[in-house]
């Protein structure tokens, strides 16, 4: 216990102001209800808002790398991506990469950029921080220690794109609430600061993000990528994109849909499948519960629980 009476008057003031910060306020419903607070506006409309944090997940493999670039590069640039707009023009973006090669890396930035036909008003809206060009990597955001060495290269970004949990918050140990507190810690911060972070992430074996569902909580939009039943290896990136969690929009903008990528260029179409039980059984073994599989076809659940045999 600190003596009072025993500090200097630079110690004392410190100690005031350390005290001052932790002290919490609360106003009443008028004051607040009065209080002038801007709109909230979107960096990419309807699912990625200013101070806003989401997440996008999906198994190995499927596209969630090339989708999050084609992100970064919209928002840097000021353009659109597949069917989202950047109403409020061009903002600054971070790229933090925990995985790729950095050749890799290159090469599929690149591909991004020439296909776009945009450019962002200045090279540094779009900056990348590449764990392969470091010797050490980059530091682990699940360590609340080691998370200030990031502060120099978030200062002025709007957007975080955190590619991905896995590599880049290496101390999280998934099925373990607890563990994720540090980065969602980290999150909220940004976000108080008037910042956006899209976290890129693993699926489970059951087709949901990987790990406990307390990230979810504070996320506003959550992206599940899922690869169509009739996906064939050669189709590349082909996928799904469905809205897990639309915070402030719905209707059509959260409506589903498949894109795929093609000599990088995105081709957009409605979901469609078939009822051959073929497809019922791709779908079961893609992870989709029979009401899923009742909904997606058209066909009756106990129809669908019969040609599955019983499964």
């Amino acid at each position: 216990m600190l003596d009072p009476d025993r500090l200097s008057n630079v110690e004392l003031d410190a100690l005031t102001l350390a005290t001052d910060r932790k002290q919490v306020s609360a106003i009443n419903y008028d004051d607040f209800l009065r209080r002038d607070l801007p709109p909230r506006e979107n960096l990419l409309a309807p699912w990625l808002p200013k101070a806003g944090l989401a997440m996008v997940h999906a198994p190995r493999g499927v596209g969630k790398t090339h989708f999050g670039h084609s992100v970064a590069w919209a928002v840097a640039a000021g353009g659109t991506f597949l069917r989202w707009t950047t109403p409020a023009g061009a903002f600054r973006v971070l790229l933090l990469d925990g995985e790729m090669p950095g050749t890799l890396l290159q090469q599929r930035l690149r591909q991004v950029i020439e296909v776009s036909g945009l450019e962002p008003p200045l090279p540094d809206y779009l900056r990348i921080a590449a764990a392969d060009l470091r010797r050490d990597g980059l530091p682990d955001l699940a360590d609340p220690a080691a998370q200030q060495f990031y502060d120099d290269i978030v200062a002025d970004a709007h957007l975080v794109v955190v590619d991905n949990l896995s590599t880049l918050c290496r101390g999280l140990r998934e099925n373990e609430a607890d563990t994720w507190a540090p980065v969602q810690a980290w999150c909220l911060g940004l976000r108080r600061q008037g910042k956006s972070v899209v976290l890129i992430h693993h699926d489970g074996k059951n087709g949901s993000q990987r790990g406990t569902s307390k990230k979810e909580d504070v996320l506003d939009s959550v992206i599940g990528l899922r690869r169509p039943p009739d996906y064939q290896a050669d189709q590349g990136a082909r996928f799904e994109i469905h809205f897990e969690k639309a915070r402030g929009f719905l209707g059509s903008d959260a409506e589903p849909f498949e894109v795929q990528l093609v000599d990088g260029h995105w081709r957009e179409q409605a979901i469609s499948s078939g009822d051959d039980d073929g497809t019922l059984h791709a779908m079961r073994k893609s992870g989709m519960s029979v009401r899923e599989i009742s909904e997606r076809t058209g066909v009756p659940r106990s129809t669908v629980h019969r040609r599955l045999g019983g499964d």
